[in-house]
């Protein structure tokens, strides 16, 4: 054996796990929650070797991240205007 594993073939599709970590504690839990989610399916159809489901599922994981980072964004500057106008006021 040249040191490869037997069995089925291994899908290359991105997984975006660590960014949809990131993206659960730092900007928008439920959004986040559903990244992981499709970033492990993601992994699990790697490893089975369905190519197609693994993109599908990445594509998927992908956008939710950048859902889930621009709602952080703008949620934070409503809160930074929001804070700035009522120490304004104060």
């Amino acid at each position: 054996m040249d040191g490869q594993t037997t069995g089925a073939p291994h899908s290359n599709a991105t997984t975006y796990l660590a960014w949809s970590i990131l993206n659960t504690i730092f900007c928008c839990l439920p959004l986040g929650i559903a990244a992981i989610v499709f970033s492990c399916r993601t992994d699990t159809a790697n490893t089975i070797g369905d190519g197609s489901r693994a993109e599908e599922h990445s594509r998927t994981a992908r956008n939710l991240n950048i859902a889930s980072l621009v709602l952080g964004i703008v949620f934070l500057i409503i809160f930074i205007v929001f804070k700035v106008v009522v120490e304004s006021n104060a």
